[in-house]
């Protein structure tokens, strides 16, 4: 059996691409996920997945159409399958998701942001 360690920091020291989700680790169907996000993101849902994010570094806030969420380094959330939301970095953010494996990045949106498959890293 081999159990590894794995270092956020030089995990998000090993990219500079901006909403674009790397894989880290897996566990019973789940992705660990590290992310660097800046600007807007697409309007989008996840019909059959709940989605967690974890500020890392910087701040993040999530729209929602009845209100939004601020998150700070620190501070996690979890949006519920099915709730629109759009995920806002004003600065840089360094944000670490956990999802089921099937989560598609952008839900049920097609855009130019759009990660067809994740990467490990």
């Amino acid at each position: 059996m081999s159990i590894k360690v794995v270092n956020l920091n030089d995990k998000f020291s090993r990219f500079e691409e901006r909403w674009h989700p790397f894989i880290i680790a897996e566990l019973n169907g789940q992705q660990v996920k590290l992310a660097k996000l800046e600007g807007d993101f697409v309007w989008h849902s996840h019909a059959a997945e709940d989605e967690m994010f974890l500020v890392v570094e910087g701040t993040l806030r999530i729209e929602l159409r009845d209100g939004e969420v601020e998150l700070s380094a620190g501070e996690l959330c979890v949006i519920p399958r099915g709730v629109e939301h759009r995920p806002v970095a004003d600065g840089l953010a360094h944000v670490l998701l956990f999802e089921p494996a099937s989560t598609a990045h952008t839900g049920d949106v097609d855009s130019d942001r759009t990660v067809k498959r994740s990467t490990w890293i």
